[in-house]
C-alpha cells in the first residue's frame, strides 16, 4: 500500500476477499480518517456483520475510535469511526554514511521532531549506535513520546540491503562494520520492531507517500550525497531486485578509465559526482577561479553548495560538470526502465535549475526515444528529513498491511 493522501479506496466484494479483511477495514479508514461501519460494508462489499466483527477487534488496538453520531440518511443516525492518528509514534532512522537523522512520526507521516548530527558513521559502527540511541530519545523527549507509545523504527542505512538477510550490511559500503546491522540492540533498546532498508529505496518509499511521487506508479528517486543511490517505485512498491542490489545508481561506469571506486571498478558515478569528489575536484581547480569563494583551504560540500546558489564561477562549474555525468546515468535509467519520473534527493538536490537545467540537456542527447526525453525531472519536496520519514514510512506501511503488528490495549 503506497497511498496518496487524496486516495479513495473502494473494493470489489472478490478484492476485499482476496486479502486480510482486518487489513482491508484497517487502511480504509485510514485513508478516509473517518467513516460508519454501514459505509465501510457498502465501500468493501462485506456484510455487515463481518465488518462489526473487525471493527471490534480494531477498536481493542487503540488505532480506530468511535468519535459521535454521524449525518443520519433517513434512519438512526451512524456511530462514527475514526483512525487515531496520534495512538503511537514511530521512530524514524537516517544513517547515512557521514550524518545520523532521526525523526519522529505520528500515524499519519507528520514530523513531530527531528534533530540531525554529522557523524563518521561508515569509520564507527559504535559511535553511530550510541548516537542513534541519543538523538532518538532526545526527538522523544521533545515530543513528549514514551517508548511505550512507539509502534517500530524504520532504520535507512547506506548499503544494499537483502529482504532475506537484513541484518547484514555490505562490506563494500561500510567495511568498518564488517557485516553489523544498523539497527543492532534498537530492539532491545527501546522494546519495538525495527525494519531496516536501503536509504534510497526509503526516500522514494517518503516520496511516494507523502512528496513529489505522489499520484506516480512508476519513477526513480536518486540521492545525491556522499555516495550516489536509487530507489525504484514500479506500481506503485519499491522494487529491491533478486538479492536487494537494485538502484546502486552509483556504480554505473561512466569512464571505464575514470578514478578507482571502492566497489573495485573504475570511473563509476560516484567517483566524479560523490561529495568527497566534488570536494576534491574543487581543490584541484580553485586556482583556476582565483576570485572562487571556494578558495579556502577547507572545503565542505555545503560549502560548494552554498557557492553554487550565489552563482560563484567554480561552483557552477563542478555543478554543470556533475549534471552532465549524472544525466548519463539517469539518461540509462530512463532507456531500461521508463519511468513516469526522476525525483532528485539529497543534498545537491538544493542546487535547482544550475543542476536540473544541464542534467535535462544531457538525458535529451542520450535516450532513445522523445517520450522518454520529457520525463518529469523534479526535485525533492521533503528536504533533508525526506530518508528519515521514509524510514518511519517503512512502519507504517508494514502495519497497514498487518495491523498484528499493532500492539494490543486492554479494553476499558
Amino acid at each position: 500500500m503506497s497511498p496518496s493522501l487524496d486516495t479513495t479506496m473502494t473494493s470489489s466484494p472478490s478484492e476485499a476477499r482476496g486479502r486480510p479483511l482486518s487489513e482491508t477495514v484497517l487502511q480504509l479508514i485510514w485513508l478516509q480518517r473517518q467513516l460508519s461501519r454501514a459505509e465501510i460494508a457498502r465501500r468493501t462489499g462485506l456484510s455487515r456483520s463481518t465488518v462489526s466483527d473487525i471493527v471490534s477487534d480494531l477498536l481493542l488496538t487503540g488505532l480506530v475510535a468511535e468519535v459521535g453520531d454521524g449525518p443520519s440518511r433517513g434512519g438512526r443516525r451512524p456511530i462514527m469511526l475514526a483512525f487515531q492518528y496520534d495512538a503511537y509514534a514511530i521512530l524514524g532512522i537516517d544513517m547515512g554514511a557521514s550524518h545520523v537523522s532521526v525523526a519522529v512520526t505520528d500515524l499519519r507521516g507528520r514530523v513531530l521532531a527531528w534533530e540531525h548530527r554529522d557523524h563518521p558513521v561508515r569509520s564507527d559502527p559504535d559511535g553511530t549506535g550510541a548516537l542513534i540511541v541519543e538523538l532518538s530519545d532526545s526527538c522523544l523527549r521533545q515530543c513528549g513520546v514514551t517508548r511505550s507509545q512507539l509502534l517500530g523504527i524504520g532504520v535507512a542505512v547506506p548499503s544494499p540491503v537483502d529482504p532475506r538477510n537484513p541484518e547484514t550490511l555490505s562490506d563494500i559500503a561500510l567495511p568498518d562494520w564488517r557485516g553489523r546491522s544498523g539497527s543492532n540492540g534498537l530492539t532491545a533498546e527501546f522494546d519495538a520492531p525495527v525494519f531496516v532498508d536501503n536509504d534510497a529505496n526509503l526516500g522514494a518509499l517518503a516520496e511516494r507517500w507523502w512528496g513529489a511521487g505522489r499520484g506516480v506508479d512508476d519513477f526513480a528517486y536518486v540521492k545525491l550525497a556522499t555516495g550516489i543511490g536509487a530507489g525504484y517505485m514500479i506500481r506503485g512498491e519499491i522494487y529491491r531486485g533478486a538479492s536487494g542490489v537494485a538502484g546502486e545508481i552509483g556504480h554505473v561506469t561512466i569512464d571505464s578509465d575514470g578514478p578507482a571506486c571502492v566497489c573495485g571498478n573504475r570511473g563509476c558515478l560516484a567517483t566524479f559526482i560523490g561529495s568527497e569528489a566534488l570536494i576534491a575536484q574543487a581543490r584541484t581547480l580553485r586556482g583556476d577561479f582565483p576570485q572562487s569563494l571556494l578558495a579556502s583551504d577547507e572545503i565542505t560540500i555545503s560549502e560548494i553548495e552554498s557557492a553554487a546558489l550565489a552563482s560563484d564561477p567554480l561552483a557552477l562549474h563542478l555543478t554543470r560538470r556533475a549534471a552532465r555525468r549524472l544525466g548519463i546515468a539517469i539518461a540509462d535509467v530512463l532507456n531500461l526502465l521508463n519511468p513516469a519520473a526522476v525525483i532528485l534527493g539529497g543534498s545537491l538536490s538544493t542546487l535547482g535549475d544550475s543542476l536540473i537545467i544541464p542534467l535535462r540537456e544531457t538525458v535529451v542527447r542520450r535516450t532513445f526515444a522523445n517520450s522518454v526525453a520529457s520525463v518529469d525531472i523534479r526535485t525533492s519536496e521533503l528536504g533533508p528529513r525526506a530518508i528519515a520519514v521514509g524510514a518511519a514510512t517503512l512502519v507504517l506501511d508494514a502495519a497497514l498491511k498487518d495491523p498484528r503488528l499493532f500492539p494490543e490495549v486492554t479494553a476499558a
